[in-house]
This record gives C-alpha cells, sequence and structure tokens, in this order.
C-alpha cells in the first residue's frame, strides 16, 4: 500500500479493489446497466500540465507553501462523481497555485492574513473526501490565485478530561488517529462516517458529518463541546460547556460552514466509553415498505439501537447481501456499561411482529457492511465504462414517508431515461432513523454517454433534487 493519497480517486495510491471485489462490480455492470466491463489507465501526474502558480507568496511563509505538481493535483478535486470524470479527462485547469501545509495556528493566521491582502482565494481542504464540490479552486477572475490550506501537520489530541469525558483535538487528525490516541484511555468519539479512514475531525465538523450510528448520536453536532476557528478577521473560541441558552450557538454558525467562514483548528470533542458489550441480528422483509414499519416501531419505543439500517432488495442485491429477493435490516446494539440482551430481546420482538424474518446467515450485516465502505473504489473503474453512478440523500417524517419515495423514485428512473434513452436502477436504504421519520438514501446507476457523462449526471441529480423538495424533503440530511 502507498503512503500519499491519489490525486484521482479513494484511498492511497496502489489500492482498490481485491479480485472477487472486481468481478463482481462487472458482473453488476453487465447483468443490470448492459456495459461491457474494461480497463482503462487512471492519471498520472506525468499526463498533466498544470499551469504555473499565478501567485508569488512572501519568503516568511514560503517554508509552508508547497508548488509541487503532486500536491498541487491532490488538492484539486474532491470525490465527487464529476470531479473523477474530469480528473480522469485529465482536466485540471483549476489546480491551486498553492498549498498551504501550516504547523501551528500562528501559521493558519499568516497565510489568511496575507491572502487577504494580496487577494488570493484561501480553500480549506480537510482531507479532501467531499463530494460537494467543496474543495476545487474554482474561484473566477476576482481572485489573483487560490491557496488550498491542509491542516494534516495539526495533527494530535492535545489533551484528554477523563472526568468530563472530553478530549481536546487538532483539526487535521484523520479518524483512525484519534481512535488510536484515545484508546488508552478507553474512550472514543465514536464518529465513524464512511469517509472515516480518510477524513479529519475539522472536515467533520465543518460539514456536519454523519456517522454510522442510526440512531441518537447521527451527527458531529452531537460531539462538539466548544470550537475554535481561526478566520481572516481573527480567533474565534468558545467555551466548554455541557449546553447553555445564553443566545445564540457559536458553534452552530461554524458547524456546518463549509470553510466559508474559517479555518476550524482545534475542537473539544465529547467521548464515549468504547462498548464493552454488543448484540446484533439481522431480518428480511418481503418489501421495503414493510421493513419501513418495523424501523419505525423500534424507532419510537426509545430503544435507540446502534444500528437500525434497512436495505431494500434492489441494494441488497447490488451489494452482494443476498440475491434481490428480499429488504434486509440490520439490528444491532451495544454499551459500555451494561449487557444489552433486554433492549435487544424488545427490539427483536418488535420486528418480528411486523413481518420480519430473523436471518440465520448473521453474516450478510457484515457482508453489506464491508461493501459499504469499499464502495467508493468503484468509481475510478466505472467512470471509464461509462457508468454514471452518484446519491443522494434526504429525511422525510414517517406519515409522508411512502409518497415521498414513490415520487423521488419515479422521478430518478425518468430522469435517467431522458439523460440516456437507457434504464438504470435505483435502490434505497434508511441511514439514519429518528422517531419522527426516516433518513432515505437513495443510490441510481446507468449506462451513459462517455462525451456527455457530467451533463447526464447532472440532469438526473438535478430532477431528482426537485422530486425530493416537491415531496417535501430535506435535500441533503448531512
Amino acid at each position: 500500500m502507498g503512503s500519499r493519497l491519489k490525486f484521482y480517486g479513494w484511498g492511497y495510491e496502489n489500492t482498490g479493489l481485491s479480485d472477487a471485489e472486481r468481478e463482481h462490480l462487472f458482473r453488476f455492470v453487465v447483468d443490470r446497466l448492459g456495459v461491457e466491463p474494461r480497463l482503462a489507465p487512471p492519471p498520472e501526474a506525468s499526463d498533466i500540465a498544470l499551469r504555473a502558480p499565478r501567485i508569488t507568496p512572501p519568503s516568511a511563509l514560503a517554508n509552508m507553501l508547497a508548488s509541487d505538481a503532486y500536491e498541487r493535483l491532490l488538492h484539486t478535486y474532491g470525490k465527487s462523481y464529476p470531479e473523477t470524470v474530469r480528473a480522469f479527462a485529465r482536466d485540471f485547469a483549476n489546480a491551486p497555485d498553492l498549498v498551504a501545509l501550516p504547523e501551528t495556528e500562528a501559521d493558519v493566521a499568516a497565510v489568511l492574513d496575507w491572502a487577504s491582502g494580496a487577494k488570493v482565494a484561501v480553500i480549506p481542504f480537510g482531507g479532501g473526501s467531499s463530494v460537494v464540490g467543496g474543495v476545487e479552486p474554482a474561484v473566477g477572475g476576482a481572485y489573483s490565485g487560490a491557496v488550498s490550506l491542509d491542516l494534516r501537520r495539526l495533527n494530535r489530541v492535545l489533551e484528554v478530561d477523563t472526568t468530563s469525558r472530553a478530549a481536546r483535538i487538532q483539526g487535521g487528525i484523520r479518524g483512525p488517529a484519534i481512535e488510536a490516541a484515545l484508546k488508552p484511555h478507553g474512550l472514543a468519539i465514536r464518529h465513524y462516517p464512511q469517509s472515516f479512514e480518510f477524513s479529519t475531525l475539522g472536515g467533520w465538523i465543518a460539514t456536519r458529518s454523519g456517522g454510522h450510528f442510526a440512531t441518537l448520536y447521527t451527527h458531529i453536532d452531537d460531539f462538539v463541546e466548544s470550537l475554535r476557528t481561526i478566520t481572516p478577521a481573527g480567533a474565534m473560541e468558545s467555551r466548554r460547556l455541557p449546553g447553555s441558552g445564553a443566545g445564540p450557538s457559536p458553534d452552530r454558525m461554524m458547524i456546518g460552514s463549509e470553510g466559508a467562514l474559517g479555518v476550524i483548528t482545534e475542537a473539544w470533542m465529547r467521548l464515549q466509553g468504547r462498548p464493552r458489550f454488543r448484540g446484533d441480528a439481522v431480518f428480511g422483509f418481503p418489501d421495503f415498505f414493510a421493513a419501513a414499519r418495523a424501523v419505525r416501531a423500534v424507532a419510537q419505543a426509545g430503544l435507540y439501537p446502534s444500528n437500525l439500517r434497512v436495505i431494500d432488495n434492489d441494494e441488497a442485491g447490488a451489494y452482494g447481501v443476498n440475491a434481490y429477493e428480499e429488504s434486509v435490516l440490520v439490528l444491532a446494539f451495544e454499551s459500555a456499561d451494561h449487557p444489552v440482551d433486554v433492549w435487544m430481546a424488545r427490539a427483536v420482538e418488535l420486528l418480528q411482529d411486523h413481518g420480519g424474518r430473523r436471518h440465520t446467515d448473521e453474516g450478510a450485516a457484515s457482508r453489506w457492511r464491508t461493501a459499504f465502505i469499499r464502495m467508493p473504489y468503484a468509481r475510478e473503474l466505472t467512470v471509464p465504462m461509462g457508468v454514471i453512478n452518484d446519491t443522494f440523500e434526504s429525511a422525510i417524517t414517517w406519515d409522508r414517508f411512502e409518497a415521498f419515495h414513490a415520487a423521488v423514485s419515479a422521478a430518478t428512473l425518468e430522469a435517467m431515461k431522458e439523460a440516456t434513452g437507457n434504464a438504470g436502477t435505483v435502490s434505497t436504504r434508511f441511514t439514519h432513523v429518528y422517531p419522527d421519520g426516516p433518513a432515505v438514501y437513495y443510490t441510481f446507476n446507468f449506462r451513459g454517454d462517455l462525451s456527455r457523462l457530467i451533463e447526464q449526471w447532472r440532469h438526473i441529480k438535478t430532477r431528482a433534487s426537485d422530486a425530493l423538495i416537491a415531496a417535501g424533503g430535506t435535500i441533503t440530511h448531512h
């Protein structure tokens, strides 16, 4: 495995799908999309002609500003579908002029001070796993240049308060390093977005990241105790408190700000004990709506399972969980303090009351989880084949869910036909559930035209977004 991140795709250099995973992916694109698999070489730095940097920084900042090709390529794009298409087309026209790699808050402030005076745009990079175009330095002609700011050198857990169960953590640290530093204390944040391995604490907070927990602790918001942010106007720091009613929350302004208001350099984060007790089960349901009704019963019972995820028939088949014959519900509980048997038993009872069939093959849950975590590696194989694949997420109240789902699914299928003339697949799962409604996550796949992939992708995304808003959902859940 390489130690550098790919500049065109997911993960580290020299990593990707295994032979078995690739074979499963190729069967899917042949059988479900009518696409003939083929392998195409990924871009290499030597393939790409970058424009020369348009800006010259002061000598005092030279030691923290990189201009080599790899850093500029890495910091051009996030991980969205159109960004991958453009990367494979060797289009890096908006590469940043320079990449800032500060080691201290004073370095961050110095970069912002210089940039403000020199009319240079600064874009916080996080881990670069954004799928909403948030890191590309496409800043227009109003700026003299663009700098991508990467906090990967601010990567430590600075302080652990075991009494209050909180830790002061720098914004550039990635998920695995956080967990490794907290493990000796018997503590963890327990926040696991799909991008966990490659994303940073500051990025989680700036994007209002959602983790794997299906109930209760679903967003990074739940774990932020206080923040420290460096802005062009100076430092802003909130107080450490378990809660406060003293007017608008300054933290809420920064959480979800996508880096537009400042650079999150540190945060005090609430922690949890590492779990010692676990229970899990897998259920099959004849259809997605039956599974949804079962989920609602558990969500409204106040049991708060760590996992309560439904995967519809199409998604279960696509991920190799089953042969498309039923929807799958994954249930799990965990605790650092007490056995979970009583909670587990009541949830199982509720699911069976709603027609759930408990699986004897409980490996289905691990197969789905592995496929879900590994899924982003597939894009560098499917884009050169002309496959258009993406996701979108919403949330809706239970009373409107069935009508919402029917409208959004129909609009997405129709949009695929409009864009390409080809039928594709739309699959669905619940990522999180609440007493008043689910967070519904859609995945679409279809065969596109290699010369029009971004145009066709945009048509589907626009039509799907319009449909979910018209049906009463939110444009995104996190």
